[in-house]
């Protein structure tokens, strides 16, 4: 092995490839190219991992996570385009938005036919595997190795459906259980060709039910409770007031472990409840981190962490008690921001940051950019490999377009579209099921919500109809629609929503 890998840097590998046999070519190559390790859990919110500082850092670290960006990048601004566990991943797989890729809601498969970046990887000579949570409906393609958790999958003594084999059940807890079958699938890869493997967590997802091992962690803290816990919505919109997703009010005995105290109301039933869940809810996630600890472990002992393009994520954010809600969905900040960690030691430096605004469909360009591949002309996100190395081009993207479409179909949380940028987010709230699977056909009054994040970090004042923000609306707005048509969104399908928007507008 010295000699070779002297003889490889004497002539350079564009003139090995004439010389070698076709085994050591093989292995040549996959050194020029990283593997990738792509890490996701589900709804793990970036307040929950203590790399980011959040109010919840000092009582639940995550420092396995974390070790991931201590060694490499913390993206600040990581952002999804559509807040469900569904069309996120439709979103990743694909680079494109819901409306694109055909994954608007949780009911929609993702068309095995289409492209995805497992099929392209695949084409480029890379071994691929996926295992844990799919929530595509359909089975994977694209994926050489795949064992994936039907549905939603449980947490014990999880079932999983595996390639050629069908649906086996396995025994244990499911972030152990998935953690074990990548281990497996890197012990038994192809040491000569470069790897792509997803490792999907069902973890931290509801109804949250912590490994036995974590069944009395945090049992002796008062968690530290976000600032906007007791939000009640003044100054604010109907959608957010009527939500259903209230920690407390819309919760359940599942979720809390016991019998709600029919006693207890308002401030004090969210006060309560809120101590319960985010427990649960933290005890979850210990798990998962324990788990990427394995995985980094495993690459440090293998040789492979030089090589290895690691990622952790979530497949969107999640309430901790944030305007007293739980899930996601919404625009704002706490549910459409991805905790987003990589390493990579030959390109990212160690303990970096960026604030770039990076988005779910630019992961599968950044997997090809790695792969040495282009973009593909489906593919609407765009790689920040570059932005990665503190290299931001300078036409990176100032702002991003949001769509969640599935009307009051869960938690009663309207269906809406909206702008982020570095200093406002902007909604509309349009009031319109527009016959997309899964949701009801109840209207709601259409409004606009916007916050001034520089002012108003927790957004807790729409400030839409402040004559000071005139000029602000008239701007976003224009920005809004260029977004919104750029990426091909199209009210045309829609006359009932060209009518709304002529008003509303």
């Amino acid at each position: 092995m010295p000699l070779r890998r002297d003889f490889l840097k004497t002539i350079g590998l564009g003139a090995a490839t004439i010389l070698l046999p076709r085994g050591l070519l093989a292995e040549a190559q996959a050194g020029r190219r990283p593997n990738i390790l792509y890490i996701m859990s589900d709804d793990h919110a970036a307040q929950a991992v203590s790399a980011y500082g959040d109010f919840l850092a000092k009582v639940a670290p995550t420092p396995n996570i974390d070790r991931i960006g201590a060694k490499g990048m913390r993206l600040e601004n990581c952002l999804c385009t559509n807040s469900i566990c569904t069309p996120s991943r439709g979103c990743i797989l694909t680079g494109q938005y819901s409306h694109k890729n055909g994954v608007y809601t949780l009911a929609d498969p993702l068309d095995p036919e289409r492209p995805n970046v497992a099929k392209y990887l695949q084409q480029a000579g890379y071994q691929t595997a996926i295992y844990g949570k799919w929530h595509l409906h359909k089975d994977p393609t694209g994926f050489d190795h795949w064992n994936i958790l039907p549905g939603q999958g449980v947490y014990h003594d999880p079932g999983f459906i595996e390639k050629d084999k069908g649906r086996q059940k396995h025994t244990g807890y499911v972030t152990d259980i998935i953690t074990d079958m990548t281990l497996e699938f890197l012990k038994k890869r192809d040491p000569a060709k470069p790897f792509f493997v997803m490792c999907h967590h069902k973890a931290p997802h509801r109804p949250w039910q912590p490994a036995e091992r974590h069944a009395k962690l945090f049992a002796d803290i008062e968690m530290p409770e976000p600032p906007s816990l007791y939000d009640h919505y003044e100054n604010r919109s109907h959608a957010a007031a009527n939500a259903k997703n209230k920690v407390g009010e819309n919760m359940t005995k599942t979720d809390v472990k016991e019998d709600i105290p029919p006693d207890l109301k308002g401030d004090a039933l969210r006060k309560w409840a809120y101590q319960r869940y985010i427990k649960d809810y933290l005890r979850c996630v210990r798990a998962v981190d324990e788990n990427v600890g394995r995985l980094l472990d495993y690459l440090d002992k293998e040789g492979l962490a030089e090589n290895t393009v690691v990622i952790y994520t979530s497949d969107q954010g999640f309430f901790l008690g944030e305007h007293g809600f739980y899930d996601k969905r919404f625009i704002y900040e706490e549910s459409i921001r991805m905790p987003f960690l990589v390493r990579y030691p030959p390109e990212i430096a160690a303990g970096t940051v960026s604030k770039d605004i990076v988005l779910n469909c630019d992961f599968a360009p950044m997997f090809l950019d790695f792969a040495g591949r282009p973009t593909p002309s489906e593919m609407q996100g765009r790689s920040f490999r570059a932005n990665l190395q503190g290299k931001t081009p300078a036409d990176w993207r100032k702002s991003m377009y949001y769509r969640y479409w599935m009307h009051l179909a869960d938690h009663h949380i309207p269906a809406h579209y909206g702008i982020r940028t570095p200093k406002y987010t902007m909604a509309f709230y349009y009031g319109l099921p527009l016959g997309t699977s899964g949701s009801l056909k109840t209207p709601t009054e259409p409004e606009w919500e916007l916050f001034d994040l520089e002012k108003d970090p927790h957004e807790m004042k729409n400030v839409y109809a402040d004559p000071a923000y005139a000029q602000v609306v008239k701007d976003l707005k224009a920005e809004l629609k260029r977004l919104k048509d750029a990426v091909g969104d199209s009210d045309e399908p829609y006359p009932e929503l060209i009518e709304v928007t002529k008003k509303f507008w």
